[in-house]
């Protein structure tokens, strides 16, 4: 006769999880002192997201008072990236390519329909601040925790998107992984700005991924390091041997159509509130202020524009006329770095 945790397994990869594994429905204790000592020491800075209440987001129970078992998914998001075009863009990080949360949240909703169907009650959380994902992924067996913060999964690395059920039902716990970083140690100095203060801790006041969601102007000092990064970086994963390793033993899909690997910057200095919004709405946009998006692409248009081409100058004209003193600022910049203090002065 068939379990429980087979058939919810085999729900589970027939609705296009990767991965599958169960972890006891227990507080992390060791998590929670993490949130709560870097949150003291300013490394969260000021995320919200599983920081905003740490005993709520690494105690299950919260989510599902009863709960006995959290069985945590993965799935890949790996893309081949493609060229960027000719004129100047912006890169986006792969998991933000499209919707990689919406297809673990159906697939888990799949998990949660059978757990249901047998009498259980079961909660699903994806991209949810009411858990820390990655520790029920390493506790589940899925994988270890990287020196990039990341989980990596035995033979597969760090390229999926997780998420979880909390249920009262009893099931299998899986076994944790041996860490597999050995003295690995690439991803340290591939981050721009230096954010991997050491193994396994993240300093967010410096990580490119966060500042860019964050309020308030582009840090000065990070504005070259950011490159041509619009939103999201994947520097640390690009450098990751299991990445590479397993890139060169399967070959990533190329992207498809949907995919939104560049963004042209001078479309987005362009656009209006609406047509950002109804272009980029799923991103993180802090308080869903499109003014952000055009700081962002002021940063990578000074990194990556031609200051003599007509429509990077008059793409940064507009800007320096524009009544939002943060884009006048960010504009400003971009001119100076792409050799137009002309620019500057005639505003």
């Amino acid at each position: 006769m068939t379990s429980l945790w087979e058939r919810v397994r085999a729900v589970a990869l027939d609705a296009g999880l990767d991965a599958l594994g169960v972890a006891r429905a227990e507080p992390f204790a060791g998590t929670r002192r993490h949130l709560v000592e870097r949150k003291a020491a300013g490394l969260h800075a000021g995320m919200h997201f599983t920081y905003g209440n740490p005993e709520r987001s690494t105690s299950p129970e919260s989510a599902l008072p009863g709960a006995r078992s959290l069985v945590v998914g993965a799935r890949s998001y790996r893309a081949a990236v493609p060229h960027p075009p000719t004129t100047p863009a912006g890169r986006v990080a792969r998991y933000s390519w499209r919707d990689n949360y919406e297809p673990v949240r159906r697939a888990l909703g799949a998990v949660a329909d059978v757990l249901t169907d047998e009498g259980h009650r079961a909660v699903v959380l994806v991209d949810d601040n009411r858990l820390v994902d990655r520790e029920a992924a390493v506790r589940a067996g899925l994988g270890w925790y990287g020196k990039n913060t990341n989980v990596l999964l035995a033979d597969h690395g760090s390229l999926f998107v997780l998420g979880s059920v909390v249920t009262d039902a009893v099931l299998p716990a899986g076994i944790p992984v041996a860490d597999g970083c050995g003295t690995c140690a690439r991803c340290l100095p591939a981050c721009p700005t230096g954010a991997l203060v050491a193994p396994g801790v993240l300093d967010a006041r410096r990580c490119l991924a966060h500042l860019l969601q964050a309020e308030g102007d582009f840090p000065l000092e990070f504005r070259e390091a950011l490159g041509d990064h619009l939103y999201g970086c994947d520097d640390c994963q690009d450098v990751c041997p299991p990445n590479r390793l397993e890139d060169r033993r399967n070959p990533p899909p190329a992207a498809g159509d949907d995919d939104e690997a560049w963004v042209p910057v001078l479309d987005i200095l362009d656009a209006s509130d609406e047509e950002l919004l109804a272009r980029h709405g799923r991103w993180y946009i802090p308080r869903r202020q499109p003014r952000y998006l055009r700081r962002n692409a002021l940063v990578v248009l000074g990194n990556v524009g031609d200051g003599n081409d007509p429509e990077v100058e008059a793409a940064l004209r507009r800007a320096l006329a524009d009544p939002d003193r943060m884009l006048r600022s960010h504009a400003a910049w971009a001119a100076e770095r792409l050799g137009r203090p002309d620019l500057v002065a005639a505003s």
